[in-house]
C-alpha cells in the first residue's frame, strides 16, 4: 500500500475528528504506519470541520493538511456539494458520502468526475441503530467496504477501544449495517 491520504468533513460536534483517530487506530492495529489530525480553526458546534488520516506501509514523514485527498468522506449530507469539500480532490479517487441517493444520482447532481463514489444513508441507519444521528461510525463502514485499506474486525476493535461496551456496541452495529448497505459506483 502506498501512502494513502484521506480527509473527512462533517460538522462540529459529529465525530469528524473521532472517525479519523479510529481509522488510524485501526490501521495502526494491523501493523501500519497512520496519522490522524483535525484541522481547527474558530470552530463551533454545527460548524463545518474538517480532519485528516495518513495510512502506509512504511513510515510517513510528511506532517501537513491534505490538499489532494485520494479519499474523501463526507459525514454530513448538507456539506456534499460544497466547493470546499471537493478542493484538491483527484479524479483518481474515491468519494464516499453520506447520502440516501444512488452514487449515479449524485454524479448528475454534483457534475463531478470521480473515479469511485461510495454512498450510504448514515442518518437513517444512525437513527435506527443509536437513535441518534452520529453518522461518524457507519460512514467508517461504508469506507472500509469502499476502499478496502483496513479490516472491518480492526475498525470494530479501534471502537471498543474508544467507546463505554454499550455505545461501542451499538457503533459496531452501525458500522456493519453501513458496509452491507454502501452503494458503490
Amino acid at each position: 500500500m502506498q501512502l494513502i491520504e484521506v480527509r473527512f468533513h462533517g460538522r462540529g460536534g459529529q465525530g469528524v475528528v473521532t472517525a479519523a483517530e479510529i481509522l488510524a487506530k485501526a490501521a495502526i492495529r494491523e501493523g501500519r504506519w497512520a496519522q490522524a489530525f483535525p484541522m481547527f480553526g474558530p470552530e463551533r458546534r454545527g460548524a463545518p470541520v474538517v480532519a485528516y488520516a495518513r495510512l502506509s506501509e512504511s513510515t510517513i514523514r510528511v506532517r501537513s493538511g491534505i490538499y489532494e485527498p485520494d479519499v474523501i468522506v463526507v459525514i454530513d449530507r448538507t456539506l456534499v456539494g460544497m466547493e470546499d469539500v471537493w478542493r484538491g480532490f483527484k479524479e483518481s479517487g474515491t468519494a464516499v458520502l453520506n447520502s440516501p441517493d444512488e452514487p449515479a444520482i449524485l454524479r448528475k447532481r454534483l457534475k463531478r468526475e470521480v473515479a469511485k463514489m461510495a454512498s450510504v444513508d448514515a442518518t437513517r441507519i444512525a437513527l435506527e441503530v443509536m437513535g441518534k444521528p452520529f453518522t461518524n461510525t457507519p460512514m467508517l463502514g461504508a469506507l472500509v467496504r469502499a476502499v478496502g485499506f483496513v479490516d472491518l474486525d480492526s475498525i470494530f476493535q479501534a471502537v471498543r477501544e474508544r467507546f463505554p461496551e454499550r455505545v461501542a456496541e451499538a457503533n459496531v452495529e452501525s458500522i456493519k449495517r453501513a458496509y452491507e448497505e454502501v452503494r458503490i459506483g
